[in-house]
């Protein structure tokens, strides 16, 4: 039995190896559904598998779904809407980079949920945590593609910061949710918030999409075959985020979630052959060094 003080590790690493598999299939989505269509399927046909891990949680641990308040949905509000964001600038981040690239960018998202938990929910920083945030933004730094300067004013570069940005508040948001049901276990906090979240995300973006390109709604519809893993995975991943949240701050969470770069690397080079450079391998070596010291917490 691993102790709860330390299930937020395994957790989090299956997090990131399911949103890497979601990243894949959503990107071959994005041709045929377009941006928004391909960011909706994760919400839309990831719905009834948060509800369904919900009722489970709630018939294992035999606990009482929790009294939400305004603060709850305050948090979920923006969690839900900053990762309506972040996926769709990661997604046309990827369309600008490779694959593993794309995610890559997004990754500066290590920095900025540190200082956004600090800031809005009050998630120390020491000074391994610091050293192990700074290690991986130095080697998400050296995944830029066209140097220290140029890389980091391009396109891709600004959807990708943007994107990081977006997932980095959704984070804090989702945290901060968790945290405002009090004494509920932590994993039912992270099941209801999962299905607050997807809920809320499919009516806006859904809602959106009805009003202003009906004809995507109409496509994500007709590509349910396809959509149900990424539907799927993107729970899973929800999931599991939702869950390290509620155990362990932030900063800690996304930091180890960098070996997502790892998997998006296995399936750049399986999946989509593309290739690295040995400058980007060595980005990635340092992501491992920041993975390292947060282990050390």
């Amino acid at each position: 039995m691993i102790p709860a003080d330390w299930l937020w590790i395994p957790v989090t690493v299956w997090a990131a190896l399911a949103q890497t598999v979601r990243n894949a299939a959503q990107r071959h989505l994005t041709a045929q559904l377009g941006t928004l269509g391909a960011t909706l399927v994760r919400f839309l046909y990831g719905l009834p598998f948060a509800a369904a891990w919900l009722a489970a949680v709630a018939h294992w641990s035999g606990a009482a779904l929790p009294g939400a308040s305004w603060a709850f949905f305050g948090w979920v509000l923006l969690g839900a809407v900053s990762q309506i964001g972040g996926t769709a600038l990661l997604l046309a981040t990827m369309q600008e980079r490779n694959f593993a690239l794309g995610v890559a960018y997004s990754k500066t998202e290590i920095l900025q949920v540190a200082l956004f938990g600090l800031a809005f929910l009050g998630d120390p920083l020491g000074p391994a945590t610091i050293a192990a945030v700074l290690c991986g933004t130095l080697g998400v730094l050296l995944l830029a593609p066209a140097g220290w300067a140029g890389g980091w004013v391009s396109r891709s570069a600004f959807l990708g910061l943007a994107s990081g940005a977006g997932f980095a508040l959704s984070a804090v948001g989702y945290r901060g949710a968790a945290l405002a049901l009090g004494d509920t276990p932590f994993l039912m906090a992270a099941a209801a918030t999962l299905l607050a979240a997807q809920l809320l995300q499919t009516l806006l973006l859904g809602g959106w999409l009805a009003a202003r390109e009906p004809a995507v709604i109409v496509r994500v519809l007709r590509a349910w075959r396809a959509s149900l893993l990424a539907g799927f995975m993107g729970a899973a991943a929800s999931a599991g985020w939702f869950t390290a949240f509620a155990i362990e701050p932030v900063a800690h969470v996304r930091t180890l979630g960098l070996v997502e770069l790892v998997f998006s690397y296995a399936v750049s080079r399986r999946l989509f052959r593309e290739r690295l450079s040995p400058r980007e391998l060595g980005g990635m070596a340092l992501l491992a060094v920041g993975v390292i010291l947060v282990l050390q917490l």
